[in-house]
C-alpha cells in the first residue's frame, strides 16, 4: 500500500511516497516544489497545486498525510500557511484522496520514539526505516517522508 506525506510551506513543500506492506517501509519517491516568489499569492498557489497533482498522477494513492503546523513566526505568515494547507488539500480531495493530519509531536514520536526530537533526529530516524541516505536532500523532503511513514504505521 502507498502512502503520500507532505510538508506543507509556501516558499518550499515537501512531498513522499512510501510503500509499507505491514512489515517493511520502502522509499517510492519524493519531490519538493519551489513556487516562484516573483508571482501573487494565486499564482504561486497555482503552482503548487499543479505540481501536488503532477506529482501524485502515477500513483494509485486513497490517503495522504499533510503536516498540522500549529504555530509560525507571525500572523501574516501563519495565514499564509494555512492559505497554502488549504490548497493541498483541496488538490488532494479533488482528486479522490483522503486526507489526514498529523502534529509534528504525532510524526516525531512515530518515526524517532520521542515526540521533542529534533530535525536531524527524525531525519536519520526516517533514513534508517527506509534503508537509504537522505543526506543531500532538503529537510523539507525528509520531513515529508517522515510523515508519510507516520501515517503508514498509523493506518495499519
Amino acid at each position: 500500500m502507498l502512502f503520500l506525506g507532505i510538508d506543507p510551506g509556501l516558499r518550499r513543500t515537501g512531498l513522499g511516497v512510501v510503500s509499507y506492506n505491514g512489515k517493511k517501509l520502502k522509499l517510492e519517491g519524493y519531490k519538493l516544489i519551489t513556487p516562484s516568489v516573483n508571482l501573487d499569492l494565486p499564482k504561486r498557489l497555482k503552482e503548487l497545486i499543479d505540481g501536488v497533482c503532477g506529482f501524485i498522477s502515477p500513483y494509485p494513492l486513497t490517503s495522504a498525510a499533510v503536516e498540522n503546523v500549529f504555530h509560525a513566526v507571525n500572523a501574516k505568515s501563519t495565514l499564509l500557511l494555512g492559505q497554502t494547507r488549504g490548497a493541498i488539500m483541496a488538490a488532494l480531495i479533488l482528486s479522490g484522496i483522503e486526507v489526514f493530519e498529523y502534529s509534528a509531536l504525532q510524526i516525531k514520536q512515530t518515526v524517532t520514539g520521542y515526540g521533542k526530537a529534533e530535525k536531524e533526529q527524525v531525519k536519520k530516524m526516517t533514513e534508517v526505516q527506509l534503508g537509504i541516505s537522505l543526506e543531500n536532500l532538503p529537510m523539507d523532503i525528509s520531513d515529508a517522508l517522515a510523515c508519510a511513514i507516520c501515517h503508514a504505521v498509523s493506518v495499519r
